[in-house]
């Protein structure tokens, strides 16, 4: 298996709190690890108009079960947290580290 940081962007529609903001890291920290932090990324990045990026580490085989896994979750924090598809449509993920044994 290697590990992926994948990066995951949207758009929230409706606005975010910094309640949300803090719930939805708390969802996604576990996802979050030495990998993603030795590189400084941020978990959750929001910008003034709306678009954020979320960066996962997920583990998988092969890149393109990365991005599902990484769109899953992502997808899942944002409904437990209170936001619909609509409210935060998700862009196309992107590998932005890979750690592997090989």
């Amino acid at each position: 298996m290697t590990t992926f940081v994948i990066t995951v962007p949207g758009t929230f529609v409706a606005g975010i709190t910094d309640t949300s903001c803090a719930t939805l890291e708390g969802r996604l920290a576990e996802q979050h690890t030495d990998l993603s932090e030795s590189e400084g990324l941020d978990l959750l990045s929001v910008n003034d108009d709306g678009t954020f990026s979320i960066r996962l580490e997920v583990e998988a085989a092969d890149r393109y079960q990365a991005e599902l896994d990484a769109v899953g979750l992502v997808s899942a924090a944002l409904q437990e947290t209170g936001f619909s598809g609509e409210d935060a449509p998700l862009g196309t993920p992107a590998v932005t580290g890979i750690d592997s044994d090989l």
